[in-house]
């Protein structure tokens, strides 16, 4: 949060983050298949329930909404539960789902899973001569068929799955580790082509001899997914911050103190900010102007830290005299329909056909 008090010279509030923070609605199909009900289903049952679990003894039983895609030749098929999974500072929701194989056409070679971590920071049609603008990840890779022994039990949506799907479904359990970034992407330029910079995620499957083989279209699947972090429940304290503003051979200064309503907001909320200045130098104050900054930590071959404006306010109207203080509170809110044409501004990671926002705070 800036805030500016301008006659001669400008008096600045240090850079403050602000924590705008999206609680995600349920993710919509976005082109996949999500037809698949589950034992104890009806295809014309009333929305179903993100949460698989399903007490058995109730009378009225819940539909589990999956997300299914299968591969071009239709012999390998992905079934995930949900598409976004939350960062928890300690631990990361882990990506569990099955594989619905063909045994005809697999025979003796193996099904592999990989969950990819992508950062590109280059546009596509530049990557020339084998030199790609792009770093990918590999966060957990497992053998999925055919299965490998474990002690680990399966979840109560692959039960459910394996039930319906039958003896050619197999499970699949992999656990990305903290620390690594949300997914995010950076605001292409009007007339840019091709994906954009930021970090995605992808689940990919696919039936090879070894972990190593290059997977072809044919036969492997490829399903976007996000990591996002949803704020803490605990809230911190109201964030304020007081600066003071001297001149050269003057005695008295210029104090400025700015709070807001609350520590953290949500997509769409406007923010409060209270202003007070005590002028006590003999110059005068005649413009005030309050912004919402964002800072975007990337990492390349250092890390640099860039900036942007997403919501100012700028009024003339209040001005402060010599000796004479000004209380106001000012109404600011920032939304990225007012920045569409600011290019590297972070947007929150979106799927396929889906809005997305201003990038969320993330610790």
């Amino acid at each position: 949060l800036c805030v500016c008090v301008r006659e001669r010279e400008c008096v600045e509030s240090p850079s403050r983050r602000t924590e705008v923070v999206a609680r995600w609605p349920l993710i919509r199909h976005n082109g996949f298949e999500m037809n698949t009900h589950l034992q104890g289903s009806s295809p014309r049952s009333p929305a179903p329930s993100p949460d698989p679990d399903v007490d058995e003894g109730s009378s009225k039983k819940q539909a589990t909404r999956v997300f299914k895609k299968s591969s071009s030749n239709g012999k390998i098929t992905v079934y995930l539960g949900k598409r976004d999974f939350v960062d928890h500072i300690t631990h990361v929701d882990p990506i569990d789902g099955v594989v619905l194989i063909d045994p005809d056409y697999v025979k003796e070679r193996k099904v592999f899973g990989h969950v990819l971590a992508a950062f590109r920071y280059g546009r596509e049609d530049l990557d020339v001569l084998g030199l790609t603008f792009r770093k990918d990840l590999y966060l957990a890779s497992e053998q999925i068929y055919p299965p490998l022994e474990t002690d680990r039990p399966l979840t109560r949506l692959q039960e459910r799955l394996i039930r319906k799907l039958g003896a050619n479904a197999y499970p699949f359990y992999f656990e990305v580790p903290p620390h690594c970034p949300a997914s995010v992407s950076l605001q292409p330029a009007p007339g840019d082509t091709g994906k954009p910079c930021g970090v995605d995620y992808e689940l990919k499957a696919f039936v090879g001899e070894s972990q190593e083989d290059k997977p072809h279209k044919r036969n492997s699947v490829r399903l976007a997914i996000r990591k996002i972090m949803y704020a803490p429940s605990k809230l911190g304290e109201q964030p304020s911050i007081e600066v003071s503003k001297e001149y050269i051979l003057k005695p008295n200064k210029i104090h400025l103190e700015a709070s807001l309503d609350k520590e953290l907001y949500h997509h769409g909320e406007s923010l409060s900010v209270n202003v007070h200045i005590a002028n006590n130098s003999s110059k005068t104050v005649k413009k005030i102007k309050v912004s919402v900054r964002q800072f975007a930590d990337i990492c390349l071959f250092s890390t640099a830290q860039y900036k942007c404006t997403v919501a100012e306010v700028e009024s003339e109207e209040y001005s402060v005299g010599p000796g004479f203080t000004l209380s106001k509170v000012f109404t600011i809110k920032p939304l990225l329909k007012h920045n569409k044409h600011k290019r590297g501004l972070a947007l929150d990671g979106q799927l396929k056909h889906e809005d997305t926002n201003l990038a969320s705070s993330t610790m």
